[in-house]
C-alpha cells in the first residue's frame, strides 16, 4: 500500500529517512490536498532505474525485431560475452 504524506511531515526528516528505507517504496508527498513530490530511497531509485532500463533494452531489441533490423545470432552473442567478460 503506498504511504502518503502531507508535506508538513517532512519535518522529521530522519523518520521520513527510516520509513523509505524499511519499505523499499516511495513516499508520496501531498501539498494542500494535491499531489507534489514522491520520496525514496537512493536503493530504491538504483533498482527502479535499473529496472527501467531493461525495459526499455527489452522494447528496443522487440522494435529491431519488428522492423527487421538484423540481430546477431545467439553463438556470436555469448563470443561477444566471453570476450568482455571471460564467461566460457
Amino acid at each position: 500500500m503506498p504511504q502518503i504524506i502531507p508535506i508538513t511531515e517532512l519535518r522529521n526528516t530522519s523518520d521520513i529517512s527510516d520509513r523509505c528505507h524499511s519499505s523499499m517504496e516511495p513516499i508520496f508527498v501531498t501539498k494542500n490536498g494535491f499531489g507534489d513530490m514522491v520520496i525514496m530511497s537512493m536503493e530504491a531509485y538504483d533498482s527502479m532505474v535499473n529496472s527501467s532500463y531493461i525495459d526499455d533494452s527489452i522494447e528496443e531489441a522487440e522494435r529491431g525485431i519488428n522492423e527487421g533490423r538484423p540481430n546477431i545470432s545467439a553463438k556470436e552473442a555469448f563470443r561477444r560475452l566471453d570476450s568482455k567478460y571471460g564467461i566460457r
